[in-house]
């Protein structure tokens, strides 16, 4: 691993910091080198506030009396673009120029059309040195729901299930039926606070009456999303506490009854799946995990619009049932969740 890699490296262990808190924003970090040691470094920390090079020259300013003559003499290190345009923050690459870094490691290009490039333009119009690819591919991955999102116009999407040993997902009887353990049922909790929305259909609102909040985890809870063609559930599942701001996806009215909204699509016979996304992306969502029944998660996986799944296989037998979907991608892992086993698969026409 040369120097820039190992700099960079630690921008993006910065960058993860950031997640469940930036979005939309995607997680970025930030290193400052002088003379091989790190003298001040930063995240995003809060979608909003600061961004992670205004945090690492911050750290610089507050702990050095000589810190305008060490940036001056400093490289940064970031594992996106700076930014060079106004949003919620001014530009960090006039950040940059303004203490004269003389020299910036980008990790990957920023997409959205604000930035993309212009950044990069803008130091070396200033006759600042830039170095830009280090760590390409691993920049880009941490911000792969980003990266979705401002260039296919809809959240990244992550599919998840439990099947038992004999590849079923629930019982035929509508039954509740529970296959994971408790450790796997902790994990699911910690990766709704990591995502914008989590999302199930009207049938496993209806059996399992779902709270699809974080009580076993940490982080906040993400918007739930459901789909009820007729509005048929009860307002008395949890979906409808008012807790959480809730879509529900129908074909009968488009309404807001506080923090419930109602979103009427246009076609319900056709491209459901790619209609909930982009009304989603409208909503700045950036991403969703979509949490069943098999019905649900079958019309994603029959449309191609999903990035990621996350399948644990439990323990229990049912020998007959609904059968689990099928799913083909590149297998990216394999780790035990307690007594469960979870494969994590991408989809190879998105990546």
């Amino acid at each position: 691993m040369s120097h820039h890699e190992k700099y960079m490296q630690r921008c993006l262990d910065l960058a993860i910091l950031g997640a469940g808190k930036v979005s939309p924003n995607p997680m970025v970090g930030a290193v400052i080198v002088h003379d091989g040691k790190i003298i001040g470094e930063g995240y995003h920390q809060q979608y909003g506030q600061a961004h992670a090079e205004v945090n690492a020259v911050n750290q610089v300013l507050a702990n050095f009396d000589a810190a305008e003559e060490l940036l001056r003499n400093s490289t940064i290190y970031v594992s996106l673009e700076p930014c060079a345009h106004y949003g919620k923050t001014p530009p960090c690459a006039d950040l940059i120029i303004k203490h004269r870094i003389r020299q910036v490691v980008v990790g990957c290009r920023d997409p959205f059309p604000e930035v993309d490039g212009k950044g990069i333009e803008k130091l070396k119009a200033a006759g600042i040195e830039v170095t830009l690819g280090v760590l390409e591919d691993e920049c880009r991955f941490l911000n792969r729901r980003f990266f979705t999102k401002v260039l296919k116009h809809r959240p990244y999407v992550i599919l998840k299930w439990a099947q038992t040993q004999d590849s079923f997902f629930a019982p035929d009887d509508k039954s509740q039926f529970w296959i994971t353990g408790a450790e796997s049922r902790k994990l699911v909790h910690q990766w709704r606070g990591e995502e914008d929305a989590v999302l199930v259909g009207k049938n496993t609102a209806a059996i399992d009456n779902p709270q699809l909040n974080v009580r076993y985890g940490d982080g906040r809870s993400p918007k739930r999303v459901v789909i009820d063609r007729r509005l048929a559930l009860s307002h008395d599942l949890h979906l409808f506490d008012q807790s959480v701001e809730t879509l529900v996806f129908n074909e009968i009215k488009t309404a807001i009854d506080g923090k419930i909204k109602f979103i009427a699509l246009e076609d319900f016979d056709r491209y459901v799946p790619q209609y909930i996304l982009y009304q989603l992306y409208l909503q700045d969502i950036q991403s969703v995990i979509i949490e069943g029944g098999a019905h649900t998660l079958n019309s994603f996986i029959e449309a191609g619009v999903w990035d990621e799944a996350r399948v644990f296989t439990g323990q229990s037998t049912l020998k007959s049932g609904i059968k689990a979907p099928k799913i083909n991608g590149i297998i990216a892992g394999e780790i035990p969740s307690g007594t469960d086993h979870l494969q994590i698969i991408y989809n190879h026409k998105q990546r």
